[in-house]
């Protein structure tokens, strides 16, 4: 019995294998099937996105070709207008080259036409002569005289009213002539002219800033006035301050340096000093572009770099209340005019007004008329002669070489002439200031010397280790003695002379 149920369930055990074998592979068969499916179904939508790209490539392939087949043609159609114009300019210029040289051919044969004609005058007037020589049983020369003193005999009358005549005519015609240039170049050059005056006003931000500048006891405003040379008034006159000083390159410099400390907030005596050295140096810069603004407002530009400069320092000088610089440009202007008129050089006329008060820049350095320093000067730095030889007659110092020198000196009567140009008082005013302060500087041990108060009072500082405290009394007193016995003013004139003693230590 057991046996038999041993063997049924080997049976059974054998049959549930195969069933369960078949059943896995039939399983397997449908699994690998759909798998099959599933690879065929992406490789059929590979190919077919493959085919879109390269569907879009196309499209996009075609497009750019056709794109740059059209700028291709573009290109071509500007090669081809380039070569059409490169062809017809070349065609113009074969065409002019032989028209020139037919009219070179034209010249070198009238020329021949004109040699032979001239050769064959003078054989006949030659001929003339000889025969004439014959008949007179005279040399040509001796019938050449005589013909001449006949002719004078009979006609010197109609010649002497003729000539007369002639003179007249042409003096009235010179003299219109000389009107019409004369009011041209005053009309063409009739700008107004604006004086400079004595005072400069710098506004501020508040008039707290006012107690500032002042500072403890007034030691800020007497360091300022003392490092620029110029007077600061400060009053109740609300939000500005004004600087005050005849020479107007300080008062520039006074203005830039106060603009500065006012910006800076710190203001006592040593950043006073350092700002005003600061705006000395920017002065410069401006005098030295105002020099090439000048030079190349007019077209000149062969002068020297030095001369330039010191043309710029004119800038800030003024003669009868005029600006000098801007008098010389104008006097260029209309110098060239005239000269163009006349036919004369204009670039030497033009050079030669413009510095022709060139002197003006250095008359407190250097001794002489500003002429004669104008000339030292242009002859220094390479000015060409012919350009001295024009400025210099100016004032009829020196005798007119040229005619430039006449244009100078005529454009110089036209511009300072012009009404509302200059004004003598003014200069008159300038002139005693600086004769004030030249008076102070020659004296022994002063460092420097400024007239301040409209030039009532002259302020001078002296270096203390040349000049004592006795000295220095005895200094203002000879000071005060040369102003009454040179100068002539009304009033009195304060004399202030100042000696500091300064001790400076460095900690390294």
């Amino acid at each position: 019995m057991s046996i038999k149920v041993i063997i049924l369930l080997a049976a059974a055990f054998l049959a549930g294998g195969v069933g369960g074998f078949a059943l896995r592979y039939l399983l397997t068969i449908g699994k690998r099937g759909s798998m099959e499916l599933e690879i065929k179904q992406k490789i059929v939508e590979a190919k077919e996105e493959a085919s879109r790209i390269m569907d879009e490539a196309k499209k996009k392939a075609e497009i750019r070709e056709t794109e740059l087949r059209k700028e291709e043609k573009e290109k071509e159609g500007e090669f081809k207008k380039t070569e059409d114009r490169f062809i017809k300019k070349e065609e113009l210029l074969d065409a002019r080259q032989i028209e020139l040289d037919k009219e070179e051919e034209e010249i070198k044969h009238k020329k021949s036409e004109l040699s032979e004609k001239q050769e064959e005058i003078l054989k006949l007037e030659s001929q003339k002569q000889d025969e004439l020589a014959k008949i007179a049983k005279k040399t040509k020369e001796e019938a050449l005289e005589d013909l001449i003193i006949s002719i004078e005999k009979e006609s010197s009358d109609d010649l002497l009213v003729r000539t007369q005549k002639l003179e007249l005519a042409n003096k009235e015609k010179l003299d219109a002539r000389a009107r019409d240039i004369l009011t041209m170049s005053i009309q063409r050059m009739a700008n107004a002219n604006v004086s400079d005056i004595m005072v400069t006003n710098v506004s501020i931000p508040s008039d707290e800033v006012k107690g500032k500048i002042i500072g403890k006891e007034g030691r800020n405003i007497r360091a300022f006035e003392r490092a620029a040379g110029v007077e600061l008034i400060v009053d109740d006159t609300p939000g500005i301050v004004v600087i005050s000083a005849f020479d107007p390159v300080r008062r520039q410099v006074a203005r830039v340096a106060l603009e500065n400390l006012i910006l800076d907030g710190r203001i006592q005596p040593a950043k006073i000093e350092e700002v005003v050295k600061k705006a000395q140096e920017e002065i410069n810069q401006i005098i030295k572009q105002k020099g090439e603004e000048a030079v190349y407002e007019l077209g000149i530009y062969n002068f020297d770099p030095r001369i330039v400069a010191i043309l710029g320092r004119l800038y800030f000088r003024t003669s009868y209340g005029q600006n000098v610089l801007q008098h010389s440009v104008e006097m260029a202007h209309i110098a060239a005019m005239i000269a163009e008129e006349l036919g004369a050089d204009v670039a030497v006329a033009k050079a030669g007004a413009l510095v022709h008060d060139i002197g003006k820049a250095l008359t407190h350095e250097v001794q002489g008329s500003h002429v004669d320093i104008g000339m030292r000067i242009l002859t220094k730095f390479g000015a060409d002669k012919s350009v001295i030889d024009a400025m210099k007659s100016h004032h009829d110092e020196y005798p007119y070489e040229t005619i430039e020198a006449h244009i100078v000196q005529t454009a110089d009567a036209i511009s300072g002439g012009r009404p509302g140009a200059r004004r003598d008082s003014v200069e008159n005013y300038l002139k005693r200031l600086e004769e004030l302060e030249k008076i102070a500087t020659d004296q022994r041990g002063v460092e420097k010397a400024y007239a301040l108060s409209a030039g009532r009072e002259i302020r001078v500082f002296v270096t203390p280790e040349n000049v004592s405290d006795i000295e220095a009394k005895e200094a203002a007193r000879e000071i005060a003695k040369k102003i009454e016995a040179q100068l002539k003013y009304p009033g009195e004139i304060k004399v202030v002379v100042i000696r500091e003693n300064r001790v400076i230590e460095i900690a390294r």
